[in-house]
């Protein structure tokens, strides 16, 4: 079965996004092989306010290989064929992960992310924290939101940057 995997940036006060939905707080680390990273997934999963930001930053065109699948209630299949446009998130994930192929990526919204983790549809949480204080934002995880048992399973400090990446698998309730 294929891994849902939730991952991006997070601010040391646990933020995905500024209070406006900024991101210019995040750094890319010289060491950091975002390549390496991106050839592990085929498909990304993407909640609404993260693709209309996208759309915004003209950035909704799928990369080459990766199928992107959107979560909305309002959008219209037609005005995006580029993408598949979903109004339900769990009965999706649960046949992507049935398929074979590589892992999923769960790329962005705390809100779909905790309505997947609520399904127990999250296998791995991985997060690059960067050395910022935000204040205010787009929460990782929105409350409310069930307690999550989270294991290690690596980790690494890029010295230059100051960041920290951060890898758990989700402990899987009995």
């Amino acid at each position: 079965m294929r891994l849902v995997r939730y991952g991006g940036a997070m601010s040391l006060d646990g933020y995905i996004a500024g209070p406006q939905g900024e991101y210019d707080w995040i750094v890319q680390d010289p060491e950091m092989d975002l390549a390496t990273m991106m050839a592990g997934f085929d498909t990304f999963l993407i909640g609404r306010k993260t693709f209309d930001a996208m759309v915004r930053a003209g950035q909704e065109k799928p990369v080459k290989g990766i199928e992107y699948v959107v979560f909305s209630r309002t959008l219209e299949v037609r005005d995006y064929p580029q993408v598949r446009v979903e109004r339900e998130a769990e009965p999706v994930v649960k046949e992507l992960r049935a398929k074979p192929g590589k892992s999923i990526a769960l790329f962005g919204g705390g809100e779909l992310f905790r309505s997947l983790l609520q399904a127990g549809l999250v296998d791995r949480v991985e997060v690059s924290l960067v050395p910022v204080l935000l204040g205010g934002g787009i929460p990782l995880l929105p409350a409310p939101a069930d307690r999550a048992k989270l294991r290690l399973l690596q980790q690494r400090v890029y010295v230059k940057t100051g960041l920290v990446r951060l890898e758990y698998e989700i402990v899987k309730k009995q």
